[in-house]
C-alpha cells in the first residue's frame, strides 16, 4: 500500500505532500509557502510572518462560535540524517517513505514525521469540513530543530487563543506538560597549521559510523555511543602513546541529534604503525565491550590508509583539544531527585569540526532546572576556555512548567478515555518543546503536547507507527469537540 492511501486518509495524502518537498532546517521557505497556499485554498486566512512563520485563522463550525480560541502548533522542519551509502540531496531530493509493516519508514533518511506528522494533522483539520470546531489559530514554526527561531521571533500579540495543542510528541497515549530547557554552546579557535614532514610517515582515516545516534533529548537517557566521544578516547590514547599526529576531525551534524559519524586523518610514523593498528582494534573491542547490547549491532571502527595531509594540528593544541573533548561531559548528569525516572540536566556532545587552522565544538545543554542548565554551561565554558578557545552561550530558553491546575489537560483525559477506554499518561519530558517559549510570550495561555508513536527520531531508522495515527487524528477531533466556551 502506498503511503498516502494510508487510514486516516486526509492526514497521509497530505503528509505524503510534505516528503515531496525538501524541508530542512535553515531550508523551510518553499514548505512555508506551500502551507499558506494550502490553507487559503480552503477558505482559511493565511500569512508567513517576517521571520518564517505560517500563521492561519480558520472560523467556527456552525454552531461553535463562543468556543474559546484553540491553537494547533506545529513546526515545519526536518532533521537532515542519512546513511552513508545514501546520495540523497536534503536540499533537492523527496524524502522516499514507504510502508514498512506497521511503520511508515523512508529510505536510507531521516522520514521528517518529527514533525511533519504534525503538520499535516493541522492541514486535514483545515481540509476537513466535518470537524467541529471553534475558531481556530493554526501556527506553523520554522526551524524548531536547530534552535527554535520561529518561536523566538513569534510576536506578542498576535495570538488570540486561549488553548495550545503542540502536536510534536513521539508516543501516543501520552499528554506531556513540560519540558527541558536548553542551551547551544559554542566553542571555537583558529591555529597555525603545521606542515607535514612525509619521510617515514604514513596517512591513516580512522572512522567510526552507522551507529545508533537519536533525539539528544528524548533518547539521552538510553546510553548510545557518541561518535564523537569514541573518536576522542581513541585520539587521546594514540597521541599520548606518541604514536599518531592528528590532522583533521570531523563528526556530528545535527546539534539535536546523537552523532552517529565520526572520522579523523592523522598521520602515524612508520615505525608505529603495528602498534597503531592494534590500538584502532583494541578500541574497536572495547567499544563493543561496552556498547554492542545498546547499540544492537556491533560498532564500525576501522582505520584505512589515505593520502598524506599537507598540514596536522600544533602538538600543543591537539593535546589541549583532545582533552577538552575527553573532559566536557556528554549524556545524563542528573535525573529529577522526586520523578528518579526522567532526566533532569543532560548534554550533548554535537558537532566537532577540526580542519586547516579551525576548530570548531558545538555542544547542546539541556535542564529542566534552570540553575542546573547554568552549572552545565559554566562548566563546558571552563572546559574549552582551558583548551585556549572562545566560549560562547546561545540560544537560552528556560523549561516548560507543568500547569497541575489545567483545564485543558482535564478536557484531553476526558476525551481519550472516552474514545479508547483508558487513561493517558499525563507528565513531563527531557526534549526541548515550543510551549515554553510560546508560553513566556502568551503566559496565560494552557497548553499541552501529544502525537502519534515515532521511533529513532532524528536517524535514518525514523519511523512512525501507521495505527496511533489514526489515533491521534481523531483525539485531536475529540479535543477540539470539547473546548468550552470563553
Amino acid at each position: 500500500m502506498e503511503v498516502k492511501d494510508l487510514t486516516p486518509q486526509i492526514v497521509w495524502r497530505n503528509f505524503y505532500s510534505l516528503t515531496q518537498i525538501p524541508r530542512p532546517s535553515g531550508k523551510t521557505q518553499r514548505v512555508a509557502q506551500f502551507i499558506a497556499d494550502f490553507a487559503r485554498s480552503h477558505g482559511a486566512e493565511a500569512q508567513i510572518d517576517e521571520v518564517g512563520n505560517v500563521f492561519i485563522r480558520k472560523n467556527a463550525t456552525q454552531g461553535y462560535e463562543k468556543r474559546a480560541v484553540t491553537l494547533l502548533q506545529a513546526h515545519m522542519d526536518m532533521v537532515p540524517q542519512k546513511t552513508k551509502e545514501s546520495n540523497h540531496n536534503f536540499d533537492t531530493d523527496p524524502i522516499e517513505a514507504y510502508v514498512d509493516g506497521e511503520w511508515v519508514t523512508a529510505r536510507n533518511t531521516t522520514l521528517g514525521a518529527d514533525d511533519g506528522m504534525g503538520v499535516a494533522a493541522a492541514m486535514a483539520i483545515l481540509e476537513d469540513d466535518t470537524v467541529e470546531h471553534g475558531p481556530l489559530e493554526i501556527l506553523i514554526t520554522r526551524d524548531e530543530e536547530t534552535g527554535m527561531e520561529g518561536a523566538f521571533g513569534l510576536k506578542p500579540g498576535m495570538l488570540k487563543s486561549k488553548y495550545l495543542l503542540n502536536l510534536d510528541s513521539e508516543m501516543e497515549g501520552e499528554i506531556t506538560i513540560g519540558c527541558a530547557g536548553g542551551e547551544d554552546v559554542y566553542a571555537d579557535m583558529q591555529y597555525l597549521p603545521m606542515n607535514v614532514e612525509p619521510d617515514g610517515m604514513l596517512a591513516y582515516n580512522v572512522a567510526v559510523k552507522h551507529l545508533h545516534g537519536g533525539h539528544s533529548g528524548i533518547e539521552i537517557h538510553k546510553g548510545y555511543a557518541n561518535a564523537n566521544k569514541l573518536m576522542a578516547r581513541f585520539l587521546f590514547a594514540a597521541v599520548n602513546m606518541r604514536i599518531a599526529l592528528l590532522s583533521s576531525m570531523h563528526g556530528g551534524n545535527m546539534l539535536n541529534a546523537i552523532p552517529r559519524d565520526c572520522e579523523v586523518v592523522v598521520v602515524v610514523p612508520q615505525k608505529d604503525k603495528q602498534t597503531f593498528l592494534e590500538l584502532v582494534a583494541k578500541c574497536r573491542e572495547t567499544f563493543n565491550v561496552e556498547y554492542r547490547d545498546v547499540e544492537g549491532k556491533d560498532i564500525e571502527f576501522d582505520a584505512t590508509p589515505c593520502d598524506m595531509p599537507q598540514t596536522i594540528v600544533p602538538v600543543e593544541i591537539q593535546e589541549n583539544l583532545i582533552n577538552a573533548l575527553m573532559t566536557c561531559h556528554d549524556g545524563v548528569l542528573r535525573y529529577i531527585p522526586t520523578i528518579p525516572d526522567l532526566v533532569e540536566t543532560s548534554c550533548n556532545l554535537s558537532i566537532v569540526d577540526i580542519d586547516n587552522g579551525k576548530a570548531k565544538v558545538t555542544l547542546l545543554a539541556r535542564s529542566s532546572q534552570d540553575s542546573m542548565k547554568q552549572y552545565l554551561c559554566n562548566g563546558l565554558l571552563a572546559c574549552f576556555s582551558m583548551a585556549g578557545m572562545h566560549v560562547s552561550l546561545e540560544g537560552a530558553y528556560s523549561g516548560w512548567q507543568p500547569n497541575p491546575a489545567s483545564r485543558l489537560v482535564d478536557i484531553m483525559v476526558e476525551a481519550y478515555e472516552r474514545l479508547f477506554g483508558n487513561r493517558p499518561v499525563v507528565g513531563a519530558c527531557h526534549a526541548g518543546l515550543e510551549c515554553g517559549i510560546i508560553g513566556a510570550k502568551y503566559p496565560e495561555m494552557d497548553m499541552a503536547s501529544f502525537g502519534p508513536t515515532q521511533l529513532a527520531i532524528h536517524t535514518p531508522d525514523e519511523r512512525v507507527n501507521i495505527q496511533t495515527v489514526q489515533k491521534f487524528y481523531s483525539f485531536i477531533i475529540e479535543i477540539l469537540k470539547n473546548i468550552p466556551e470563553e
